[in-house]
């Protein structure tokens, strides 16, 4: 255990070492001064707070060693730049941000698990018949069709042409929440404002259109894994050998065969995390949703490049650290696949 626990960690800081090197190239790639764009600052703004001996942590005239170092200094003291446009911290901008695309992406992975894992079983324990057929017919259909526009025919029919739920945002203008922990659902539980109950209905019809919008195409994914999976342990020969001994198809998937499915389900589903959260950022700016995606395209549209060097950083430090923290559990937990599997990183 001692052993893989040393192991990740090593992966996961060079990783994060080769994220930080590749951030901070980038403001010698954007058009401009890297030291305007690492700090949001103009030249003429860092001369005046230089001549006023403010220590603004770059040296415009230093190599770049030392400006990569007072780079990392000022990422770990939190200090992540001014935005161009806004004049807001980066580090606030993103931590305001980020919360609603995880709800969303946690949101839209609970729907999907609550569907695609029996949808699985049911296709895999009618194989070759007319609903394994049928519902590996929808995941095809499903997984083919593009995030984006699934959202947006969701809008044509629910909210223009029905007019049943919002067409955009998180809740409405007239609501009112206090921002806590940056999850919607859970600030207005917290809160203390009145019409609690009507505040949480509108934030629940708020959610359903984009949501379904991802856990429509992950739901079908997930299908297709468990689908794969169930059938490759039923078709094992513990399973065979369960048969042999007289017990019911349903003892040998209750004792056996759901257990063993799952295992090899769980770290598959791990690895498309950055799938799920790549299409909520995509679904965020169709539905003007207020997570990191929507801040970020915005920030590519108004040419903020410090923005989007710290944006692209944060997103990215994330999905590694949920991952491979993910898979680290998965080994510890797991001896067969430890064993396995021991040469693969």
């Amino acid at each position: 255990m001692l052993n893989i626990l040393l192991r990740y960690t090593n992966l996961i800081i060079i990783t994060l070492f080769i994220l930080s090197l590749l951030s901070f190239a980038l403001a010698y790639l954007f058009p401009g001064d890297p030291i305007e764009i690492m700090t949001g600052l103009k030249l003429e703004e860092l001369q005046k707070l230089q001549n006023q001996s403010v220590n603004i942590g770059y040296d415009p005239e230093g190599g770049v060693l030392s400006q990569y170092g007072h780079y990392m200094s000022e990422l770990f003291s939190g200090n992540w730049g001014v935005s161009f446009n806004s004049g807001q911290p980066l580090y606030e901008e993103i931590m305001q941000s980020l919360p609603a695309s995880i709800e969303l992406s946690a949101y839209a992975l609970t729907i999907s698990l609550i569907l695609g894992l029996p949808l699985g079983f049911i296709a895999a324990l009618r194989h070759h018949k007319l609903p394994d057929y049928t519902l590996l017919s929808f995941s095809v259909v499903g997984y083919s069709i593009p995030v984006f526009w699934l959202a947006l025919i969701l809008i044509l029919v629910f909210s223009l042409h029905f007019g049943w739920l919002p067409l955009s945002g998180r809740l409405s203008l007239i609501f009112d929440v206090p921002n806590k922990t940056g999850f919607i659902l859970i600030d207005i539980l917290m809160s203390d404002i009145d019409n609690k109950h009507a505040v949480l209905l509108d934030a629940l019809r708020h959610l359903i259109l984009p949501t379904l919008s991802i856990a429509i195409v992950t739901t079908t994914l997930i299908l297709r894994i468990t689908r794969r999976s169930v059938i490759e342990t039923l078709n094992s020969e513990f399973i065979q050998a369960a048969y042999a001994r007289g017990l019911t198809t349903r003892q040998v998937l209750v004792r056996h065969g759901i257990r063993n499915a799952l295992i090899p389900i769980l770290p598959l589903l791990a690895m498309q995390f950055p799938t799920l959260l790549t299409n909520a950022m995509i679904v965020e700016t169709i539905f003007s949703w207020p997570g990191i995606g929507s801040w970020l395209i915005q920030a590519i549209y108004q040419q903020d490049y410090s923005a989007i060097q710290a944006g692209m950083l944060a997103v990215s430090v994330f999905v590694v650290l949920f991952t491979m923290s993910i898979d680290m559990l998965l080994r510890l937990t797991d001896p067969k696949r430890k064993k396995v599997e021991r040469g693969t990183i």
